[in-house]
């Protein structure tokens, strides 16, 4: 009689299939440290003699492949070899993601299944194989080496005894699992807080605690806070750094004004937004006996009472920058300081630290002095009070633009004053475009807003002359304080703004992209590059286009960031730059002065590595801010566009893709899409080279620049997404208003 076979011998213990790939994954995971058979059976959670067996085997397979390294008797570790990177996770909105390493000259793809719970932004090391279908060069998230973020925003759904928050960014591959006692306060439906607790590995999304509740989605200030939220941007300070700011003695004393260069009966006014609440820059003028003028740049003394190693100290340097929702501002510094003590009100003595130069009638500087000083403000003028008396020569400031809600007459002496300041800033202005600066007057776009913050329209804040004179002579300090730090024959540790090069595949993608609207460039060397960017610039002002090559022509530019290795600023022609005008919103400017003093006071030079650290967290904290300030404008556009569903609007096609056409708005600058799957007279095929989509049937194309009909179909507020049908090119539809 035939025994029974034994099932269960030869039966592969399902705890440990595909052992080589597993027993890779844990070598990998501590790629350098070595294991043997019992802490890998340890690692699987087996422990029965068949899988040990079966591991120690393994293992020497996987040695004599030399896919792994005996490094002694019974012990094995993966050797780290040229196919491990260390990159940044940029994720797209399908699932699957890229990893952007220095050193391969191509982004690294990386299949969902192989994220291993690495989210978009993270730092990560991966595995680069060659996919063997595809032939492709893929990669495997092998270790989380630092999270961007750990908080996210989203909506909860909420269930008997647990909660799924759905992530808002689209960026986001899974929802949060929330446990019920992690909740909080927070009701169905509530636009919510998550911190990110844990992700164990058997389960299908990451656990979460509700850290705040913010709100209904689609109410104003949840929305705004979501987006302040989002990227770790703070709304209001805490308790005891209010208490700190307020306790501050802001009082003038005789004592301090005797250690400064006292410049309170020099004229002195102040140009700014007709809404600014923080003046933290006006300008000084004076003619000299020698025909030349002395002008005074006078920035806000905020070092004065902001003092290293303090509560306030280390709030303002945490936020880094004031923040310009399209609503509210969310300042750096308590209001006591941004919109008190530090900000040069007119008729008001204030603590100031100037850059003085002497200049003669070309613009040219003779002398120039930097230091404390104590300024009193003459007069305060909005930018269109300014531009009247530039525009028309005369004193009287008519009712429909004073900010004294009535006409009035400037001083002769202040409004000779701005005459001469703007002819100076002109000629400062020539000569930066012939040494090769780079002219982006882009269009702001910005609301009209009621009581309950509803956007009743749009407008665009051009630049004019007005703003062009604050400009120069901002960018006149700034580039003088740096030089005079950069070029002392010992190298000093400082804080410089930097901006490299542009990179020479997104200027050859510009060009592609300019020629199909009939423009060129030229991109035979730097000069020519300068050159030929401002006459495209300057040629498509008032065009349908404007917006559209305005965005493409900044996103070739490479990021400005701030650093202690000076290389100059590209985009102004500067070989030395440095951010020293507004320390009321941005940290690096505090820095500047502190260093200036110091350096003025003969002390020896800073520590690099330290200023370096806080160069790094000021560039990431201008760039959440920056993401913010944008999200905060798109947010309102779809809401402006919500109240005009039925309309129908003419549009430029400003990008496209293979699911879709982007459409922005030229009378508001609204931006949508026309999804390919909506357009259902043929079926659209995308074609890369020619920026295009062409109907397969009736070769109907819609291209980059067309001129387009469009009504909205879908406005998304949680998403801040705008979705239009298209209905017709300019020359073929026939609008119905």
């Amino acid at each position: 009689m035939r025994k029974p076979k034994n099932r269960n011998k030869n039966k592969r213990n399902t705890k440990i299939g595909d052992l080589s790939k597993k027993i890779i994954a844990i070598l990998r995971e501590d790629a350098g440290k070595s294991y043997n058979y019992k802490q890998i059976a340890s690692k699987l959670g087996v422990d029965d003699p068949s899988s040990r067996n079966q591991i120690t085997k393994k293992l020497s397979q996987l040695a004599a492949k030399k896919e792994i390294t005996q490094v002694d008797r019974g012990k094995f570790k993966i050797q780290k070899g040229s196919n491990y990177y260390t990159g940044i996770l940029d994720m797209s909105t399908r699932g699957y993601g890229f990893v952007i390493v220095n050193e391969l000259a191509d982004d690294v793809m990386i299949p969902q299944h192989a994220l291993n719970t690495a989210f978009h932004g993270d730092e990560v090391e991966i595995y680069v194989y060659q996919h063997r279908r595809r032939k492709k060069t893929e990669g495997e998230v092998i270790k989380i080496v630092q999270r961007k973020k750990t908080n996210f925003i989203g909506t909860l759904q909420l269930k008997k005894e647990f909660g799924f928050v759905v992530i808002d960014d689209p960026k986001m591959y899974t929802d949060f699992f929330v446990q019920k006692n992690r909740i909080g306060d927070a009701q169905d439906g509530d636009k919510v807080v998550v911190e990110l607790d844990d992700w164990p590995k058997k389960a299908d999304s990451p656990f979460g605690i509700i850290t705040k509740s913010l709100g209904r989605p689609g109410e104003h200030h949840t929305e705004m806070h979501s987006i302040l939220a989002q990227y770790g941007l703070p709304y209001e300070f805490p308790e005891e750094v209010e208490q700190y700011a307020n306790n501050i003695d802001t009082s003038i004393s005789s004592e301090e004004i005797k250690k400064r260069r006292d410049m309170r009966d020099v004229l002195t006014f102040t140009i700014d937004p007709k809404d600014a609440k923080d003046f933290d820059d006006a300008l000084s003028f004076k003619k000299l006996e020698n025909g030349n003028f002395e002008i005074g740049i006078h920035i806000a003394d905020v070092s004065h009472y902001l003092k290293p190693n303090t509560i306030l100290d280390e709030e303002a340097y945490e936020r880094a920058t004031s923040v310009y929702l399209v609503d509210r501002v969310v300042p750096m510094l308590p209001e006591i300081l941004s919109n008190g003590a530090c900000s040069l009100r007119p008729l008001e003595e204030k603590y100031t630290f100037s850059a003085v130069f002497e200049i003669d009638k070309k613009a040219t500087v003779k002398n120039q002095w930097f230091g404390r000083t104590v300024t009193y403000s003459d007069a305060r003028f909005a930018y269109e009070e300014a531009q009247h008396i530039i525009e028309t020569k005369e004193q009287s400031i008519p009712k429909e633009i004073s900010i004294k809600d009535e006409a009035y007459t400037v001083d002769k002496e202040i409004a000779n004053a701005i005459l001469e300041l703007n002819d100076l800033a002109k000629k400062m202005r020539s000569e930066r475009m012939r040494e090769g600066a780079i002219s982006f007057d882009k269009i702001e776009v910005k609301f009209h807003l009621d009581e309950d913050n509803e956007p009743t329209g749009v407008f665009f804040k051009t630049s004019k002359d007005a703003n062009k004179l604050i400009e120069e002579f901002m960018l006149l300090a700034n580039r003088k304080v740096a030089e005079f730090i950069g070029k002392q024959d010992t190298k000093k540790t400082f804080v410089y703004r930097c901006h490299d090069e542009p990179d020479d595949e997104k200027l050859a993608s510009l060009q592609t992209v300019v020629s199909r609207f009939g423009h060129k460039l030229n991109l035979t060397d730097r000069k020519s590059v300068t050159s030929s960017l401002n006459s495209l610039l300057k040629d498509v002002q008032g065009k349908k286009e404007q917006n559209l090559v305005d965005t493409l022509a900044i996103r070739t530019m490479s990021k400005a960031y701030y650093g202690t290795q000076n290389i100059g600023h590209y985009g102004l022609a500067f070989d030395y730059y440095t951010h020293f005008t507004s320390p009321i919103r941005r940290y690096p400017d505090v820095m500047v002065h502190r260093l200036l003093q110091h350096y003025l006071d003969n002390g020896a030079s800073a520590s690099e590595e330290t200023y370096d650290e806080k160069c790094h967290h000021s560039s990431e904290m201008e760039s959440l801010a920056t993401n913010a300030e944008r999200d905060s404008i798109k947010y309102m556009q779809v809401k402006y566009m919500q109240n005009h569903q039925n309309e129908e609007f003419l549009g430029v096609i400003s990008g496209v893709t293979d699911w879709g056409i982007f459409i922005e708005i030229q009378k508001n600058k609204c931006e949508g899409m026309v999804r390919l799957r909506d357009l259902q007279d043929d079926h659209y095929e995308f074609d890369e080279e020619l920026y295009a989509v062409i109907g397969k049937k009736h070769k109907k194309v819609y291209q980059l620049g067309d001129e387009v009909f469009v009504k909205v179909k879908n406005a998304d507020l949680a998403k801040k997404h705008l979705d239009f049908f298209l209905l017709g090119k300019q020359e073929e539809y026939q609008p119905t208003h």
